[in-house]
């Protein structure tokens, strides 16, 4: 049903429909883009996916042209771009048209926001039976918070993410990213190739209904069980582990660095590194849960012995000695790490007009059927006459048998 592009893409010959903005849709359609679908991501005519106005810093291309905002560039790498007003009748028409013409439909708007243009799924399942429908919203197509809108920031804070991030006593922190919104568009992505396959088996496709909400309570994951077993809600550690210790940030004698110990063994590698033989001998630090019941005592004596460390010799001996430990970097710092220079995260990739712009990777890896990364985000309505002239030739050849 779509353009082609590398046979081998997992994705290749899937079409995708996207009637999303800002963050969720958008970053489960680049990666759709970069397992190989072909992406067509329908904007307003004025000023399209409000993310490229979110900046500064904006993209800017060789004749001084605005290409759009940093943000925008983040997830829509990979994609199509056309313009229709949806809600005219005309523009609503050609988006059912170009519906019919596809696998999978990306849309966030609030619940029951397209059904009068006749976008909704129950409009569409009728003239696209094997259609896959995800609907990305706050808080879901049921319950009483469904009509409401839904931000990353809030949906944060209802969750509970909040009360768990930050240093004890402060003001509850959020994460620094949309972790909601970024998670969510990662489940819809499982959640497509899933129903994907059902839609192989049977012929049927089905309406996903994804929540920013419902996504962000369960990535809490053993923060969750540890109040569903033990009754008491979790609370802020600043960088401690609720669950294990020693985990966390301590000084060196330049700076800061993580030592995150996740064993017995590991505790008496760190403690015989340290030359700190008293501390791997003491009754109350020999095992995982009496090291978590006196965290208190333990970061003090871990302090003391670090008092003289450098970073870099600490983190040099930590790793001869097989004690997990990291540097504290700042993003400037990790693109520069050797490791991620190695991996290859950071690219840049080439527009029609010969601008360069920026990009990281998705962080899967497949050799036999590699990710597809030919083009990087679209300006406004780039391949509105391509597209179009597409599903005017695709309509021309009637329905197939």
């Amino acid at each position: 049903m779509s353009e082609t592009r590398t046979d081998n893409a997992p994705l290749a010959g899937i079409r995708v429909i996207e009637l999303a903005r800002i963050l969720a849709g958008p970053w489960a359609g680049q990666l759709l883009a970069d397992l190989g679908a072909d992406v067509i991501k329908i904007e307003h005519p004025e000023g399209g996916d409000d993310t490229r106005r979110w900046g500064p810093p904006f993209v800017e291309g060789a004749d001084g042209e605005n290409l759009s905002a940093a943000y925008y560039h983040s997830t829509n790498r990979g994609k199509r771009s056309i313009t229709l007003d949806i809600a005219s009748p005309e523009g609503a028409e050609t988006a059912r048209q170009l519906i019919s013409t596809a696998d999978i439909v990306l849309e966030n708007f609030k619940v029951g926001g397209l059904k009068k243009y006749g976008l909704d799924y129950e409009s569409l399942k009728a003239t696209n039976p094997r259609l896959v429908y995800c609907s990305i919203t706050g808080f879901g197509q049921t319950g009483p918070y469904a009509p409401r809108a839904g931000y990353d920031f809030i949906i944060q804070a209802m969750t509970g993410m909040m009360s768990i991030t930050g240093e004890p006593g402060r003001e509850p922190q959020k994460a620094g990213v949309a972790i909601s919104d970024i998670f969510t568009g990662l489940y819809s992505v499982i959640a497509i190739q899933a129903a994907l396959r059902h839609a192989e088996k049977t012929g049927q496709g089905q309406m996903i209904d994804m929540a920013l909400f419902d996504t962000q309570a369960g990535i809490l994951g053993n923060q969750n069980l540890n109040y569903l077993v033990s009754g008491v809600a979790p609370v802020q550690m600043g960088n401690a582990h609720m669950n294990i210790a020693p985990y966390e940030v301590f000084p060196a004698s330049d700076g800061h660095v993580i030592i995150a110990v996740g064993n017995d063994g590991q505790f008496q590698r760190f403690c015989k590194l340290l030359g700190a033989a008293k501390l791997g001998a003491d009754p109350e630090f020999q095992t995982n849960p009496s090291r978590v019941a006196h965290r208190v005592r333990l970061r003090a004596e871990i302090i003391a012995e670090m008092a003289s460390w450098t970073k870099a010799d600490m983190l040099s001996a930590c790793d001869a000695n097989a004690v997990p430990a990291g540097p504290i970097n700042n993003i400037e710092e990790m693109f520069a790490d050797p490791q991620i220079i190695a991996r290859g995260l950071r690219m840049d990739l080439t527009d029609q007009a010969g601008t360069e712009i920026p990009s990281v990777r998705a962080p899967i890896l497949l050799p036999a059927s590699p990710l597809h990364y030919d083009r990087p985000s679209p300006r406004l309505g780039e391949h509105t006459e391509e597209v179009l002239a597409e599903l005017k030739t695709i309509k021309s050849k009637g329905p197939s048998t």
